[in-house]
């Protein structure tokens, strides 16, 4: 054993072993318990960033303790290989896509590698590979024949100087990323998958879910946005038609004063009059530059225009001012929004900019607000007023009745409405997906034939980053036969959201090799659901959400049995440094590579784990990786120094130790009970840390002298203790463990097992309050019962000066903890 450290010797030395014996590659055994342990794969852009580190050290701590503990892990990696970065890279740097993702990935797979991680690495998978994406494009054509797949026209960004359309992220401050140019919304032809018909069910189990966050879970609800209320019919005045609005807040009706579309609304121009139409015109090419997270921010300027049309309330008759809004989206509700400015805030600031009218229908309680003097909206529940034959009531009362209402009269339906609309899954880019369809005058729309599957894409395409997208200009790949009819037609050239492909990865990996279709239902019912996913919180309403749909469409085509993908759902926090999350634009990077290259991948792990734990912000301190390093040199010093000893040690005996060797056994046992469940129950992988640290000073401690007793629980005490090390530092562990003598690895030997008889104290210490105040302390045996520990209290001589004068009136004891005396 070398005296000195060189974690870059031992880290090489044991991932050349793992790698050679595929120490982590695992398969269905039935006779054994599954644990399927799973990270968020990551997009291959180059280089892997501390957030990785962190990421996927938590779980491979879990996956190494779960083999240890028995269990039969399925670990893998893999890529979410598709999408927009690569083929910017391809038109900034000359190359193709392809060339730059799989070099990407060469590079990232050889870093993960040299973090020790244990994946299985024969199921690796990327999305872009064929043996991918060519059974998502038979998914997609089952979900085409289901109804779940359809086209229909939507508005997308677009540059006109690149001729191409851009992803929401791509447009910066209403102008095209790359050029600079105005970006305008277009209408185009778009592919979508039915996602509203998982509405119900995907929000059902939001309360099925336990081990999911509670705030995941609620951003998930909040974004499906079940809503009850009533859909109302708002006649046009003088004009055929009506608008239709949706709303929770019928109770509100009578105060409604002026109407308020989106500005995409199909009605807008419609209504709009001849001496109108410019400003209108204006306003709706403004808002259409408007990212949609800012038209819905609170902060927001709320701005309008009169279109010059009227319609009239339904209640009231009332002649209502039809305006367009810019907070006002076309994808909530039907678009359309009855204003009623005294018990809406947009509404009010709305009106008080154009100077509308209000009318206030409910009042505090005890109170009466004049809508002349009003500062602010009243929204809360109140009373009904001005309101007809409802006045007097509650507003919540009255929201049922004027439901009714509007029912028997003809005016409006009780309607249950989602915020969660249809999945728009078209891009208009190259490297992606192809959708498998095909475009004939004659016949329509024609799905590619499963013999013709699958739709490759060309390699031979040049990247502009104008035109639009390049795989419509590939005649060899666009033009086409049709299938049923034989006359030329034209294939899709869209290519599928990269999210698409991230739905469904998790259930591939239980089978990557199956030719038979995507998945192996067999495999899937062995491994699925995944018991332990984890990533960011980023993800919470878009990958996860699909996901949970994906699962639920693949489950009613008969792949899987299952109706939720994932058990467990663990969302880490980000990696902060100089007060902000590490990015290149803050310049505040850590470089995986560097830091490894000097402390070595156990020492990255040990503070990523040790800093805090995993949900919360982890902030970077070189400080704090010193002393992970620092920690790991006095372990393995520590072992250096005792393995004579340890390797002399005769078998050990419970019965026969002396005071010191049974105290160090005690902690060694307590150690074990605590790290078993702050790893396996809680993921408090820094307090797991932290108490074999103090273990580790417990051994520092330790006299052993020439008992031979001493040199028995000496070897179990460090033994277990590089078996406690082994999830968090596993290549500094394999190799102290095989410097003490042992022939297999850690897994082989398995967890440590605590004896809970000694890990018992033998004295407590009790806390003694008078009347709930700290008054004392007292030590006791460890089996002392009440009454002499009420004995030892009322002795002491702290205690008796607060009893003088007093009848003690009860006394509450917390065992073996707390003590409390109540007099009067």
């Amino acid at each position: 054993m070398e005296e000195k450290y060189q974690p870059k010797v031992v880290e090489e030395k044991w991932q050349s072993v793992w790698e050679d014996n595929k120490s982590f590659k695992v398969s269905h055994d039935a006779a054994r318990s599954k644990y399927y342990l799973l990270e968020m794969f990551p997009y291959p852009s180059g280089r892997i960033h501390m957030g990785h580190v962190r990421n996927y050290s938590i779980g491979d701590v879990v996956a190494r303790f779960k083999r240890m503990n028995g269990f039969n892990v399925l670990h893998p990696m893999g890529w979410d290989a598709f999408g927009m970065p690569a083929e910017n890279a391809a038109i900034q740097h000359k190359s193709h896509p392809a060339v730059w993702t799989y070099d990407n990935i060469a590079y990232m797979r050889g870093q993960l590698k040299k973090l020790g991680l244990s994946y299985d690495w024969d199921r690796e998978l990327a999305t872009c590979d064929l043996d991918y994406y060519k059974w998502e494009q038979r998914l997609f054509l089952q979900m085409y024949e289901k109804g779940l797949a359809y086209k229909r026209n939507a508005a997308v960004n677009w540059c006109p100087k690149c001729e191409t359309v851009l992803a929401n992220e791509q447009v910066e401050d209403g102008c095209c990323w790359r050029c600079d140019s105005e970006v305008n919304q277009k209408e185009l032809d778009q592919w979508f998958f039915r996602i509203t018909d998982y509405a119900e069910e995907l929000l059902d189990w939001t309360n099925k879910l336990p081990g999911w966050p509670e705030r995941v879970l609620v951003m998930q609800r909040n974004w499906i946005g079940k809503s009850y209320g009533c859909e109302i019919d708002f006649a046009l005045d003088g004009k055929a038609g009506a608008i239709r609005v949706f709303t929770t807040r019928q109770d509100t009706l009578f105060g409604a004063t002026f109407m308020s579309l989106a500005p995409e609304h199909p009605l807008a121009l419609e209504l709009t009059t001849d001496d109108r139409r410019s400003e209108v015109e204006a306003f709706i090419d403004k808002v259409r530059k408007t990212e949609k997270a800012k038209r819905t921010a609170d902060d927001l300027e709320k701005e309008g225009v009169f279109t010059g049309s009227y319609c009239i309330n339904p209640v009231t008759g009332r002649k209502m001012p039809v305006y367009l809004a810019n907070f006002v989206l076309l994808d909530y509700g039907t678009g359309a929004v009855m204003a009623v400015p005294t018990h809406d805030q947009r509404d009010f600031e709305f009106a008080q900019k154009y100077d509308l009218p209000l009318q206030v229908v409910i009042q505090p309680p005890g109170e009466q607000l004049d809508a002349v003097n009003m500062k602010a909206a009243y929204t809360d529940p109140g009373i009904m007023a001005n309101s007809g034959e409802f006045d007097g009531l509650s507003s919540t009362d009255a929201k049922e009745k004027i439901a009714d209402y509007l029912g028997a009269k003809g005016l409006g339906t009780k309607t249950v409405n989602f915020r969660l609309r249809d999945w728009l899954i078209s891009r208009q880019r190259y490297w992606g997906n192809p959708i498998p369809v095909i475009y004939c005058d004659c016949c329509g729309v024609v799905p590619v034939p499963e013999k013709d599957l699958p739709v490759v894409l060309p390699k031979d395409v040049a990247f502009t980053g104008e035109g639009g997208n390049p795989l419509a200009r590939v005649e060899s790949f666009a033009k086409v036969a049709c299938p049923k009819c034989g006359k030329p037609a034209r294939r899709e050239t869209d290519t599928m959201d990269t999210f698409v492909q991230s739905s469904w990865y998790f259930l591939r990996y239980c089978c990557p090799s199956f030719n038979n279709g995507p998945i192996d239902k067999q495999e899937a019912e062995y491994w699925m659901s995944v018991d332990q996913y984890i990533g960011g919180i980023e993800h919470a309403v878009l990958h996860l959400l699909y996901a949970r749909f994906f699962t639920k469409v693949l489950r009613d085509l008969g792949y899987v049995d299952i109706d939720e993908p994932f058990t467990n759902l663990l969302t880490q926090g980000m990696v902060i440094k100089d007060g902000a999350k590490m990015s290149k634009s803050k310049g505040n990077v850590v470089d995986p590579d560097a830091l490894i290259q000097k402390y070595g991948a156990d020492t990255a792990r040990l503070f990523s784990l040790f800093a805090a734990p995993p949900e919360k912000d982890l902030d970077w301190s070189d400080h704090g990786v010193d002393g992970s390093y620092r920690f790991l040199n006095r372990v393995w010093k520590l072992v250096f120094e005792l393995k004579p000893l340890v390797e002399k040690a005769g078998r050990l005996d419970p019965g026969n130790l002396g005071d010191d060797a049974k105290a160090l056994r005690r902690v060694l046992h307590k150690t074990i009970r605590k790290v078993t469940e702050d790893v396996g129950e809680r993921f408090h992988f820094n307090t797991a840390i932290s108490a074999i640290m103090e273990l580790v000073n417990a051994v520092f401690s330790f006299e052993p002298k020439n008992d031979p007793a001493n040199g028995a629980v000496l070897k179990e005490t460090v033994e277990a203790m590089v078996l406690m090390l082994a999830p968090f530092v596993p290549h500094f562990a394999e190799e102290l463990w095989h410097i003490l003598g042992h022939e297999g690895g850690v897994e082989v030997h398995g967890w440590p097992k605590y004896d809970a008889a000694a890990a018992v104290d033998e004295e407590l210490l009790v806390v003694l309050q008078v009347n709930g105040k700290l008054r004392g302390k007292v030590t006791v045996p460890a089996d002392a019962t009440q009454e002499s520990i009420e004995q030892a209290a009322l002795a002491d001589p702290k205690i008796q000066v607060y009893l003088e004068g007093k009848t003690v009136r009860k006394v509450i004891y917390v065992p073996g903890k707390l003590l409390n005396i109540v007099v009067g």
